[in-house]
């Protein structure tokens, strides 16, 4: 799952101009966590698409687009 949603979340955090660090904040993850996210050394599961997608405020569709 995460070799399409990782590179999407980084695709919409760049064209959106966000900073990684604020989208973490808004999720309500730490930097490190999200980070960890972000890199693979964390599982991303249900519960940190519906937050993502939240901070993002994209449709979960959006994540798993190939």
């Amino acid at each position: 799952m995460s070799t399409v949603v990782i590179p999407n979340i980084r695709r919409i955090i760049n064209e959106r101009g966000l900073k990684q660090c604020a989208v973490a904040e808004k999720a309500g993850y730490s930097r490190q966590q999200f980070n960890a996210i972000l890199t693979g050394r964390k599982l991303i599961t249900d519960i940190d698409i519906c937050k993502i997608t939240s901070a993002l405020n994209v449709d979960a569709n959006a994540l798993f687009k190939s």
